[in-house]
C-alpha cells in the first residue's frame, strides 16, 4: 500500500503549498512514484503549482520529474451507500485509484476546517503541519497563557488530530506519525524564537509530535511558482552557480526530507 502523507494545519500562510510541492518533487526527482491530491477545492495553489510546471516543462522541453496529480472524481448519488458522505466517498475513490501506482500518495489540506480534511487526517501515515515560528500560529496546536510559558489546553485542531489517530487506532492501523515543521525561523536568537522552542517541546511530549525545522522566508519560492518550479530543479533550467540563499535553502528541505523519516527515503539529492 502507498505511503500517505498528509500536509495540513487549519490557518493559511504558514506555507503548506511550498511544503508539499518541494517534498513532492524531491521524492519524484529520486525516483519514487508519487500521486498528489489537492484539498482546497477553491483555490488549488498545489494543483496550479502542478499545471504551471507541466506547461513549463514542455514548452522548454524539458524532462521535469512531475509528481501524478489527480482531482477527486465525480460521485453519482446512486453509488452512494445509505448514510455515505458524497466527499467521503470521492477521497476514498481518489485514494484508491493512486495506490496501485504510487509509493507515496501526498494530499494537500486547505487552510480551514472541512470533511475532506478531517477524513484526510484519518488516513495520514504521516502527518505534516507547518507552523510560523509565531505563537499566532501555535495557538493552531494549543492555548498558552499570557507569558508564553505554561500550556492552558488544546486547540480544534489538536482535537481532530486526536480524533483521526483514534479513527486509526480502531480500524487496526500504525499510528500517525505527526511532523510539525517550523517555518520562517529568525536568524536569531530572540526571546520570541526561544520561547517558541520550549513551548513546541513541552507540547510535542504532551500530545504527540515530532518538531522538524522546515523553510526560511525566501523570495525565490515566490519567483519560482509561475513556472511550477522548485529549488532542486535550478540547475536543469542553467542555473549553474547557485547564490548562497539558494543554497541554503537547498539544504532546508534536504534537512527537512531527512527528519521525515519516510520508508525507502535519503535526503541524497
Amino acid at each position: 500500500m502507498a505511503h500517505i502523507i498528509v500536509v495540513g494545519n487549519e490557518k493559511g500562510g504558514a506555507g503548506k503549498s511550498t511544503v508539499s510541492m518541494h517534498v513532492a518533487t524531491a521524492l519524484a526527482r529520486m525516483g519514487h512514484r508519487i500521486g498528489v491530491l489537492d484539498l482546497d477545492m477553491r483555490q488549488k495553489s498545489l494543483a496550479r503549482y502542478l499545471d504551471n510546471r507541466k506547461t513549463y516543462s514542455d514548452a522548454e522541453g524539458l524532462n521535469l520529474a512531475i509528481p501524478v496529480y489527480r482531482d477527486l472524481p465525480e460521485v453519482d448519488q446512486a453509488d452512494l451507500q445509505p448514510g455515505e458522505n458524497a466527499f467521503d466517498h470521492r477521497l476514498s475513490a481518489a485514494v484508491a485509484a493512486l495506490e496501485p501506482e504510487c509509493d507515496f500518495i501526498l494530499i494537500d489540506c486547505p487552510g480551514s476546517h472541512t470533511r475532506l480534511s478531517q477524513v484526510a487526517h484519518s488516513l495520514a501515515d504521516t502527518l505534516i503541519t507547518p507552523l510560523n515560528d509565531s505563537f499566532v500560529d501555535f495557538d493552531l496546536l494549543a492555548h498558552i497563557d499570557s507569558d508564553g510559558e505554561n500550556i492552558t489546553g488544546p486547540s480544534v485542531y489538536s482535537e481532530m488530530v486526536w480524533s483521526a489517530r483514534q479513527l486509526r487506532a480502531q480500524a487496526g492501523l500504525q499510528p500517525i506519525d505527526w511532523v510539525v515543521v517550523r517555518n520562517r525561523l529568525g536568524a536569531q536568537a530572540m526571546v520570541n524564537k526561544q520561547k517558541m522552542e520550549s513551548a513546541l517541546n513541552k507540547l510535542s511530549r504532551r500530545i504527540g509530535f515530532r518538531v522538524a525545522p522546515g523553510f526560511n522566508e525566501r523570495v525565490i519560492f515566490r519567483e519560482l511558482f509561475p513556472r511550477g518550479l522548485t529549488l532542486l530543479d535550478l540547475k536543469d533550467i542553467g542555473v549553474t552557480q547557485l547564490n548562497i540563499s539558494n543554497l541554503a535553502a537547498r539544504q532546508e528541505l534536504r534537512d527537512l526530507i531527512k527528519a521525515l523519516n519516510l520508508p525507502g527515503v535519503t535526503a541524497d539529492f
